[in-house]
């Protein structure tokens, strides 16, 4: 493996993409949308697609989960399923927390100045004091779950609604019933003012929007939808629409959606439409279901955005009506992801869903490519012709796609495979063909062409039964000439571009997950549910070697640095980095929460993807190169501490000496400059110690305690915990964790001073010899 590539030593993660929206409320202020989550309330920049913040708990199974919540950008309201209203600041941290006393969930939240209004499940409505927390009044009159909760954008009234169809008017200033609107004959689902205040628009499962205006109870105009509408936005008095359109400044329009996913735009005072979305890149309706829930309006860059059933947000321009920006808020399990386009910039993601999410990788804006009719499984991208690419999936089919612009199009559609189709590989020296294999045993050649655009049956030019068991896996060499496929009946094998059998490798106790062949050798590399990894001679298929390290299943492995390193993903959410010559794991890196399905390498290998069944997608940068340079630095810097420490201890700055030492960690550089210290006078180092801050004081006092150990070394020990007692006394000195350094002393302590009490005994025995026997001396003499 003679190659001059630089070793990698770690990855870090650049940023990571997990469920920011999870179905509920969302809000739109400025660049932010906020998002419910569970137990948590995620703050989506709609520029880079990353969430800014978290706002809440960690979603666990104990978690305190969110009802409902409302924002006005300042400050979040939410209610809680355990009976609580909770209030944040944009930092995330709870200002005040209350008990809501609704009698059930609460469903509905309005904010207006400090005043907060809660629609709950018991039908009542009730006006809160956020200053104080306390509850002004509760209005009752609602039959049901009160859905609908609104202020008045100026006066003091409040409009709610429950499941009798009735809009209800509240007075706040008396807390009284005002009026009853009541023209609805299903359940009210939105309710939004006009610009001018004065009227206000309705709609519901009734599939009508009603004009009223306030105070008045005969509704002005009923719009006929022709679907179940779930919500509706006002829009203002100047803005345009696709086709010219342009809003008159005294009208009154309203943008509907519902049942059908599609975003249409009303004259409310006309009753008539004025737009209609044609297409979408919402799902469409399911049977029985709602396919868009939320529609909220940026009236700075008039744009509208919308919430879908399955978790997606789609922000749409009114004027041309185009999709600026989609996000996934709930990717459910990542199965593979891949690179696609000239500049790999854009990454294709097969999670638990038909449709194949195509993401920017700048912004992570999202286009859903539909035509698969079962759950994705696979996908490769043509390495000759990077905007080409094969899909396979749970519908039995093999798809090819060619990249148009900003999205993918259907070309070809393979048909042969008569089960689950679970790896695809395109050719490596060109895109003229592609392989793939499933839980039907087979392993199949497909012809590939580009020339036609419309969508055409792929051509299977060999196919045979590769495996008793359902084939996880298949590559294709560097040279086109040999395909490896691996499979649950625990063998590799390999063959010829014409499906002529080559060898199995066998030595696996447990079924192979993944297979690759060496970019620069003739050497393949394999991964097991027996938490191995294996590296294979292609020449005589014996193993060469085995790597070890993995507590579950390797999911995946990938050649990095010309075939010197491999990187694996397991089951065990863990990501290891390996140098094949030493068979040593450099890094060990661990971000996931679960099985890590899927492994991207972009071409100059200085990124990588991964995703699993924690549903997050993280996207990882190699930082050898900044390690590199960290740790040169640290080692001149550390030369030039050295350096200085030399010098203070030269021009006998034992201060400054002594706090650079500490600094260093260099504790036998303390020891001789305390010893320097004392040599000049006891009362010198009481003045030393008393210039260090108290961090410098502990780190000294664990020296002192280290050196009490030593008989050779306890005076000056004995001497600095003298000190520093002494310190502790007069609150100069605040230790954290005095107690275990103390207690490691006091052993000593007492072992020096019975040694040093013997010692001086001995010494009065000397002198009382000595004095005894002068008499004696002088006779002598």
């Amino acid at each position: 493996m003679g190659t001059k590539a630089k070793l990698k030593e770690s990855f870090d993660v650049e940023s990571k993409h997990g469920a920011f929206y999870t179905g509920g409320n969302i809000e739109w202020f400025e660049d932010i949308i906020y998002c419910q989550n569970n137990a948590s309330i995620s703050l989506l920049n709609t520029e880079n697609g990353l969430v800014e913040k978290i706002i809440g708990e960690e979603n666990s199974d104990d978690a305190d989960f969110i009802q409902t919540f409302i924002t006005d950008g300042n400050r979040i309201v939410s209610s809680h399923k355990s009976g609580l209203f909770k209030m944040w600041n944009q930092n995330g941290e709870i200002e005040k927390m209350w008990k809501y006393i609704h009698q059930g969930p609460v469903a509905k939240l309005a904010l207006m100045g400090d005043n907060l209004a809660s629609g709950g499940s018991d039908g009542v409505v009730r006006i809160w004091d956020l200053q104080f927390q306390i509850c002004k009044s509760g209005l009752k009159g609602c039959q049901g779950v009160t859905n609908v909760v609104e202020f008045h954008p100026s006066d003091d009234y409040v409009f709610a609604s429950g499941d009798d169809g009735k809009i209800n008017c509240f007075d706040l200033s008396n807390g009284k019933l005002s009026t009853v609107h009541q023209a609805h004959y299903s359940k009210v689902t939105s309710l939004v003012f006009a610009h001018d205040k004065s009227h206000f628009m309705s709609c519901g499962r009734d599939k009508v929007v009603i004009l009223w205006k306030f105070g008045n109870t005969v509704p002005l105009r009923t719009v006929p939808l022709h679907e179940a509408v779930e919500v509706i936005v006002s829009l203002p008095n100047k803005f345009k629409l696709p086709g010219g359109f342009k809003a008159e400044p005294d009208g009154l329009y309203v943008a509907s959606a519902g049942e059908k996913g599609l975003v249409r735009v009303w004259d409310v005072k006309k009753a008539r439409e004025v737009f209609a979305q044609t297409s979408s890149l919402v799902t469409p309706a399911v049977e029985g279901g709602i396919a868009v829930t939320h529609l909220r309006l940026d009236e700075k860059t008039k744009s509208i955005a919308l919430a879908t059933v399955d978790q997606n947000i789609i922000i749409h321009h009114l004027k041309s009506f185009a999709c600026l920006k989609q996000f996934i808020g709930f990717s459910d399990e990542i199965l593979d992801i891949t690179y696609v386009g000239k500049n790999e910039s854009y990454l294709a993601v097969a999670t638990n869903s038909n449709d194949i999410k195509l993401y920017d990788n700048a912004s992570m804006n999202c286009v859903l490519l539909k035509g698969h009719t079962d759950l994705v499984l696979s996908l490769s991208t043509s390495k000759t012709n990077p905007d080409l690419m094969l899909s396979s999936a749970k519908d039995n089919t093999v798809r090819l796609w060619v990249l148009e612009g900003s999205t993918m199009s259907c070309i070809g559609v393979g048909l042969r495979h008569t089960a689950s189709v679970g790896s695809v590989a395109f050719s490596q020296t060109s895109s003229d063909f592609g392989v793939s294999v499933g839980q039907d045993t087979c392993l199949k050649v497909w012809e590939i062409s580009v020339k036609n655009e419309k969508s055409e049956t792929l051509i299977c030019s060999h196919t045979t039964i590769a495996h008793e068991k359902e084939i996880n896996c298949v590559a294709v060499s560097p040279n086109d000439k040999l395909i490896a496929t691996a499979s649950q009946d625990k063998t590799a094998k390999l063959w010829t571009n014409s499906l002529e059998l080559v060898g199995a490798l066998r030595g696996h106790k447990r079924g192979v997950w993944c297979i690759r062949f060496s970019p620069v050798d003739q050497v393949a590399v394999t991964s097991s549910a027996d938490c191995t990894i294996k590296l294979w001679s292609v020449a005589d298929l014996s193993c060469l070697k085995t790597l070890e390290g993995h507590d579950a299943s390797v999911l995946r492995a990938e050649f990095l640095s010309s075939g010197m390193q491999i990187i694996s993903a397991g089951a065990d959410g863990l990501l290891k980095l390996y140098s094949i010559k030493t068979s040593e794991c450099v890094c060990t890196m661990e971000q996931h929460d679960a099985r890590v399905w899927a492994l991207a390498v972009k071409s100059d290998e200085s990124r990588i993807v991964t995703g699993g069944s924690d549903s997050v997608l993280i996207k990882w940068k190699d930082v050898t190169e900044e390690m590199r340079v960290k740790r040169i630095q640290e080692a001149e810097e550390l030369a030039l501490q050295e350096q200085k420490l030399s010098n203070y201890l030269q021009d006998e700055n034992f201060l400054k000496a002594l706090k650079l030492a500490l600094k260093l960690d260099r504790p036998l550089q303390v020891l001789r400059i305390v010893q320097n210290v004392i040599k000049k006078s006891d009362t010198g180092l009481a003045d030393t110690i008393k210039s260090l801050r108290n961090d410098q004081k502990e780190g000294l006092l664990k020296y002192a305690v280290n050196w009490n150990m030593n008989s050779k070394y306890c005076h000056p020990a004995q001497l600095i915990i003298n000190i520093l007692m002494g310190e502790l006394q007069t609150g100069e000195f605040r230790p954290i964790g005095l107690s275990s350094a103390i207690e490691a002393a006091l052993p000593y302590t007492e072992r020096h001073f019975r040694r040093l009490t013997n010692l001086m005994q001995d010494m009065h025995f000397v002198n009382y010899t000595i004095n005894c026997m002068k008499p004696y001396i002088k006779k002598v003499n």
